[in-house]
């Protein structure tokens, strides 16, 4: 849309799409926004925008660290990553 690439242009944001989109090209994060919305926001009515932050960060280190995925063989993201880059 013109309208929105000139004003991403007028405030000095570059726009990364280089070609038409394609709906894989996000599963992965849209995913992540499902699990993230039904095991943590949904759950809790937040006082601050800075608290839903501080909870997101606490999450995502959660979800990378200790969240145990079946499909990566009962590991969390990190320890399935870590026993493959280290054989």
């Amino acid at each position: 849309m013109k309208a929105y690439q000139r004003m991403l242009a007028d405030k000095g944001i570059t726009q990364s799409m280089s070609r038409k989109g394609n709906c894989l090209d996000n599963a992965v994060i849209e995913n992540f926004f499902g699990t993230i919305k039904s095991e943590l926001f949904y759950l809790k009515q937040y006082r601050s925008v800075q608290e839903l932050k501080t909870e997101i960060k606490q999450y995502i280190h959660y979800y990378n660290h200790d969240r145990i995925r079946l499909n990566l063989n009962r590991m969390s993201p990190v320890q399935y990553r870590t026993h493959h880059t280290n054989r």
